[in-house]
């Protein structure tokens, strides 16, 4: 539930582009516009991607809240065009005219299971199932990597750096232990599969070619963690404001995200408390430290200094090559559900979209604790929080 950043994105996925409008960045937030291309490309790459990936080619086009390359403190408005528009405007312009022709070619009338399409066909009573799939498309992540990337430029200024990998792809990796900041850091981005242990990378390629073979789709788990977080971010006061019920909402918003794992939480739930909490130790020079971090860097729905870490659980794609059993809305009669183009997997993308969703919650956290409109008075807040910090209890 963001508060002082709120963002808002639309576009559908076969429409002219996708837009995002990000409120409440301060004023005067140098803006580094090669992050934001970098941003958008790692959200692309990933072996068992679809051929999608090779129409897109994302660049985020700036249209407000910008001055000279510093944010303003009015809305950040971006867009994001969709190449592949041309070949389907006939069917997806917004103002037409449509062609009818194409249009019932491409109508999705057999709704896939594991989709938006059935639920969201009875939310709407649209019998296109075409008009819940298009906006319930992952393309929307796009937009969502654009705006994240200027939270986690915000964040860069108070010393917090965030990193994801794969953890595991299918069974492969299923067992491994809990991924430490050390391996994230050192994740290769150009891998193809962006895997934190890149032993495993091999075996995770040939399931994937394994499950294309078969018409087939895999999931799997990605960590994603911020060092450098404050202590102090969120609140134990009520059920809305604690940090980690806000961070597990945004994370778990991503498409295909069916469940997600602060710290040590499944091991911890299965054992005896002695092992399942973080010992308390006060350093030399008054900073206060955990030689372990089970509880992923948040205490009471409050950060305490440590990473901030968060596994995603991703079920594999819901769209099969060889389709699912389903109905035909049309004559009511039991079909196979239809095929949209799709990936075997976008596990490599689910943990960039994980790194842009943690840093809006987390940068919307950091505005709540310091107030102010200009990077000044924050930065002048930060460092009087700090001290204060460090002086407690005696100060």
């Amino acid at each position: 539930m963001l508060r002082r950043l709120s963002l808002t994105t639309a576009g559908e996925s076969h429409g002219p582009g996708l837009t995002a409008v990000l409120t409440g960045l301060p004023a005067g937030l140098a803006v580094d516009f090669g992050l934001l291309e970098r941003e958008l490309g790692r959200r692309q790459h990933g072996f068992g991607r679809g051929g999608r990936m090779k129409i897109e080619h994302d660049t985020a086009e700036i249209r407000g809240g910008l001055r000279g390359g510093e944010t303003l403190g009015s809305p950040l408005v971006l867009w994001i065009a969709n190449r592949d528009y041309p070949t389907w405007q006939e069917v997806m312009s917004p103002t037409g005219p449509l062609d009818p022709q194409r249009v019932e070619q491409r109508r999705l009338k057999t709704p896939r299971p594991g989709h938006a399409d059935l639920a969201g066909g009875l939310k709407y009573l649209r019998r296109d199932l075409r008009d819940l799939l298009e906006r319930a498309s992952a393309r929307e992540t796009a937009a969502r990597v654009a705006a994240g990337t200027f939270a986690k430029m915000l964040l860069a200024e108070f010393g917090v750096r965030l990193a994801s990998g794969v953890l595991s792809l299918g069974s492969v990796g299923a067992d491994d232990g809990p991924a430490r900041w050390e391996e994230l850091q050192a994740v290769d981005d150009g891998s193809p599969l962006r895997a934190i242990r890149r032993e495993r990378e091999p075996e995770m390629v040939a399931l994937v070619d394994q499950a294309r073979r078969a018409g087939d789709t895999l999931g799997g788990a990605v960590v994603v963690a911020a060092r450098g977080v404050p202590p102090g971010l969120g609140s134990h006061v009520q059920w809305h404001e604690k940090l980690d019920g806000r961070l597990a909402q945004a994370l778990m918003s991503i498409p295909a995200i069916k469940a997600v794992e602060i710290g040590s939480g499944i091991a911890a739930s299965r054992g005896f408390g002695s092992a399942a909490h973080d010992a308390i130790e006060r350093r030399a020079d008054g900073a206060w430290h955990r030689p372990t971090n089970r509880a992923g860097g948040l205490e009471g729905g409050i950060t305490n200094g440590e990473d901030v870490v968060v596994t995603l659980y991703k079920k594999p794609i819901a769209t099969l090559v060889q389709g699912m059993p389903s109905v035909n809305l049309d004559t009511l009669q039991a079909v196979t559900s239809q095929y949209e183009r799709s990936d075997i997997t976008a596990l490599p993308a689910a943990g960039v979209i994980g790194e842009a969703m943690m840093a809006l919650v987390l940068a919307d956290a950091l505005l709540e604790k310091l107030g102010g409109d200009s990077m000044p008075e924050l930065q002048a807040h930060y460092q009087a929080t700090l001290a204060q910090q460090r002086a407690w209890p005696r100060g």
